[in-house]
């Protein structure tokens, strides 16, 4: 069939034709804003869940909602290893600050915004080198500039909270992989978003990270589970799986035979990423309609090389030697999740010569421990590739 009219749209982040399965956290979304605008408290959301259950598309639908449904402000960050919180914060609240000024000329709170924010940036730069932001305005001393990122940030939210509250608007935080964020990044982010909370200023944070993210916030912050609340994303239903197929294709004039949408779902477990996969290879694939479960088996060579290629081989290619010879005895044992003995009796190595090795692949997101003495592969179906990739 003609690949330009392919309705499905397999990426990392990009939106499916069908969005299902996610109605509850929506709703929680649209109930938190609208808590928050008419300055009624409510816990901010950290959403938790494996890769390629459909996370950042959900944080970017919260993110649209937040904007056309309650006229929220917002930023976006996307963390990673390599680069400071602060780093990443101050253009964004740069920009949000100076849109807050164009709505009815710079007011006074939105002037000492930008003052405390050119004091978080000379701190910033005290610590990493030059930081320009191109601030052509006096730093308020003391505030926001003490070079610790805990104490700093709780200040630099609560002025920019207090520009906002002045000119009648709301302001979003999004941050997608979360998990990134060092032990005292993190904690400054909850310290911050406790204060902002307890003066009932209109600022929340939606973020998104891998199943570590619960463990991470309460060890940094023990009130952190009274401040936020942790849905966790899973795979969607066998039925919402189908709806994920069917209707996009129908819209289009095809359907799916019932074999084909029961197989893709066997192959995919339900994780959205691989069912948007498995829909585009077999609608590449087919000649016309229905696609049928011959189609979907033909496809699903396309779609193991193109995951292999991309996915996984992205992931695999960041560990060291001695970080693949783990995750291989991992996968020689099944899915997971699997007691740490196990896998030590399968390197045939002792326990604390091993110790290191878990401990950068949990900060590296590869793994995870969901329950105590247990590991499991944050990213589905890892498994058989690593079987793949080293079949010995």
């Amino acid at each position: 069939m003609n690949p330009i009219n392919n309705p499905f749209a397999p990426g990392a982040g990009a939106p499916p034709p069908e969005l299902v399965g996610r109605d509850p956290i929506l709703e929680q979304v649209r109930i938190l804003l609208g808590r928050i605008k008419v300055k009624k408290p409510e816990k901010s959301i950290l959403l938790t869940g494996l890769r390629g259950v459909g996370k950042t598309v959900l944080l970017n639908k919260a993110r649209l909602i937040a904007r056309e449904e309650h006229n929220f402000l917002t930023v976006k960050i996307e963390s990673h290893e390599n680069k400071p919180l602060g780093l990443l914060i101050a253009p964004l609240l740069r920009e949000l600050l100076y849109d807050l000024d164009r709505v009815a000329g710079l007011g006074h709170k939105v002037k000492r915004g930008l003052a405390v924010l050119r004091s978080f940036v000379a701190s910033l730069t005290m610590q990493v080198g030059e930081v320009s932001l191109g601030l052509d305005i006096e730093p308020e001393k003391g505030s926001a500039d003490s070079g610790d990122i805990e104490i700093d940030l709780p200040k630099l939210f609560t002025v920019v909270a207090e520009a906002a509250e002045e000119r009648q608007r709301a302001i979003a935080i999004f941050v997608d992989e979360i998990q990134y964020f060092n032990s005292r990044e993190l904690g400054a982010l909850i310290m911050a978003m406790h204060e902002v909370q307890q003066l009932q200023l209109p600022l929340v944070l939606i973020a998104a990270g891998l199943p570590i993210l619960p463990g991470l916030a309460g060890e940094s912050k023990s009130y952190a589970e009274r401040l936020f609340s942790f849905p966790e994303i899973g795979p969607l239903s066998a039925p919402d799986a189908r709806k994920a197929l069917d209707e996009p294709a129908r819209k289009s004039g095809v359907v799916f035979a019932r074999a084909a949408l029961n197989e893709i779902f066997r192959l995919t477990q339900g994780y959205p990423y691989f069912i948007q996969e498995w829909g585009y290879q077999s609608w590449n694939t087919a000649t016309g309609s229905p696609i049928t479960l011959r189609v979907v088996r033909d496809a699903t060579e396309k779609v193991v090389q193109r995951l292999d290629a991309n996915f996984f081989r992205v992931r695999f290619d960041r560990l060291a030697s001695g970080e693949k010879r783990f995750l291989r005895a991992m996968a020689g044992l099944g899915p997971g999740p699997h007691r740490t003995g196990d896998i030590v009796e399968a390197l045939g190595g002792k326990t604390g010569s091993l110790g290191p090795v878990r401990s950068r692949l949990i900060k590296k997101g590869m793994i995870y421990s969901p329950a105590h003495g247990d590991l499991s592969f944050t990213v589905p179906l890892f498994d058989k590739f690593m079987l793949r990739a080293i079949p010995e």
